[in-house]
């Protein structure tokens, strides 16, 4: 039966559509975990959903809605640009607001929300090819983006007090982030879920910063960390039918504990923060 399921190409369109999505989550999830901005991950993956609702409410599709709340909210905690509980806070605040707005959408819609509540879980096995080329512009846009402001995103991710006083413009970099997290939310959410998106942001790059202090090689690490827990977890729902979600956000969080545990040994020179040099 395995064997047999993996020879379908709706398999291999999971497969495909995994491995785009692990790959952005992961580079991504290196600067959010830097900047200790995990909270806002889950902001943006809630606010989706209500962006989703208001979409069905419109007519519209959902995840059209849901890609559109994203980016509405992280332009809206980009220019914030606040630290710490400061920070929390006011993500706090946006959230339970967005979700009180998005529950009134759902009651305000006459039909069946299948489709937005099915993004709750993720369905990767049922991505068809017209959204897999959908995440492919999608993860190229961040992955462009990410590119473009490496540099200035890395210093100002370590150590945002030398570069503001170096000139470097930190709110615009925190806006082009959270836009592109927003991006990469709602991609994730297709494929995991808004439950469980910050196992595809968050864990992988957690577990890779335990593990070195470069940069580079902890981008590396998280896309690998990634890619192994989205592509093992696919398959391992094809072998044992339980949700793919399971096997995903299993497999990430089983690499952070290792992760934990090597930088815990006495020979390990890892830190969980990167350094700039």
């Amino acid at each position: 039966m395995f064997l047999q399921l993996l020879a379908q190409h709706f398999v291999h369109t999971a497969l495909l559509a995994g491995a785009v999505v692990a790959v952005v989550s992961g580079a991504i999830g290196t600067f959010v975990v830097t900047r200790s901005a995990s909270f806002a991950v889950h902001a943006i993956s809630e606010l989706g959903f209500t962006g989703a609702a208001a979409a069905l409410v419109l007519g519209l599709d959902p995840v059209v809605g849901m890609i559109g709340g994203s980016l509405a909210v992280g332009l809206v905690l980009g220019l914030l640009s606040l630290r710490g509980r400061e920070r929390d806070s006011a993500i706090g605040a946006v959230l339970s607001f967005g979700l009180g707005v998005g529950v009134l959408f759902l009651f305000l819609y006459k039909g069946y929300a299948t489709e937005a509540t099915n993004l709750l879980f993720g369905s990767i096995v049922g991505v068809s090819d017209a959204q897999l080329r959908n995440l492919a512009i999608v993860a190229l846009v961040v992955a462009v983006g990410l590119v473009a402001i490496y540099r200035p995103l890395l210093f100002s991710s370590v150590d945002p007090d030398v570069a503001a006083a170096r000139g470097v413009p930190l709110r615009a970099l925190s806006v082009a982030l959270f836009l592109l997290l927003a991006l990469t939310t709602a991609e994730a959410i297709q494929v995991v879920g808004v439950l469980l998106v910050l196992t595809l942001v968050i864990t992988p790059a957690a577990a890779a910063q335990r593990l070195t202090v470069r940069p580079g090689l902890a981008i590396l690490l998280s896309i690998a960390i990634a890619l192994v827990a989205t592509e093992g977890g696919i398959l391992l729902s094809l072998a044992q039918p339980w949700p793919t979600s399971f096997f995903i956000s299993s497999i990430s969080f089983a690499a952070y504990l290792v992760a934990r545990i090597v930088e815990a040994t006495p020979s390990s020179t890892a830190r969980p923060v990167l350094s700039a040099g």
